[in-house]
């Protein structure tokens, strides 16, 4: 039983979705699991286990930022014996031909925290990517349901609100599509645990237009995303 998840052995499936938000872990339990049930409600970051397409599934949410984040999936990881975490969140567009509402698949992540440096004693500065067949089979999925994805590097950021907002322009003349605050730290926990993780985005809002989602367009919106995820999830059980 972990310290911040405090779910028994058994209770977790193999396989986990992870939504920042603890409301929305109970909203995809409620609205695409079969017969989910709670097992934490530590800190109200819940977590719920069901099935979908009968494959075992549990959805725990994730909390907001890396250091948030990486409890989470090292818990989850560590303890429980998961293989398999793929994030569902939103992101803020940086580039023009990024709309609100289009679905990101990142396949790596820049950051401006320190926490990786600190890992890796200043020696090295590791490169947080996703697994490689999520990625692939991600992919796959959307085009069969006909839905368009852009795949590409994103930016895990510290700090929601930054005073630095020029730091976006030199990240869009390189390509980054996104910024968004936990995909280098999940991708960083997984791989040290010879584990796989993807990170699923909806954008939500547009950096550069301001246009951004009202609350009810974006679960209209995340509903696209959250089907890719387990589509994705349970492709190969």
């Amino acid at each position: 039983m972990s310290t911040h998840i405090g779910a028994p052995p058994g209770d977790i499936a193999p396989r986990v979705l992870l939504p920042g938000d603890p409301l929305r872990a109970k909203w995809i339990a409620e609205h695409f699991l079969d017969g989910a049930s709670g097992y934490s409600t530590v800190r109200n970051m819940l977590g719920f286990t069901g099935t979908y397409r009968g494959v075992p599934v549990s959805v725990q949410g994730s909390g907001m930022g890396m250091p948030s984040a990486s409890i989470y999936a090292h818990e989850l990881l560590d303890q429980y014996g998961v293989h398999t975490l793929i994030r569902v969140g939103s992101a803020g567009s940086i580039q023009d031909d990024l709309q609100v509402r289009d679905v990101v698949l990142a396949s790596a992540s820049c950051t401006d925290s320190a926490m990786n440096r600190v890992r890796f004693n200043n020696l090295v500065d590791f490169a947080p990517v996703a697994d490689f067949g999520l990625l692939r089979t991600a992919v796959d999925v959307a085009q069969a349901r006909g839905t368009a994805v852009r795949v590409g590097q994103v930016l895990a950021a510290d700090a929601f609100y930054t005073d630095r907002p020029d730091v976006f322009d030199l990240l869009t003349a390189y390509g980054v599509l996104a910024v968004e605050m936990e995909t280098a730290a999940l991708y960083t926990i997984a791989a040290k645990f010879r584990a796989r993780a993807l990170t699923v985005l909806t954008i939500s809002d547009h950096l550069r237009s301001g246009e951004s989602l009202s609350a009810d367009q974006r679960e209209r919106s995340f509903a696209q995303m959250v089907e890719i995820g387990l589509d994705t999830i349970v492709a190969d059980a």
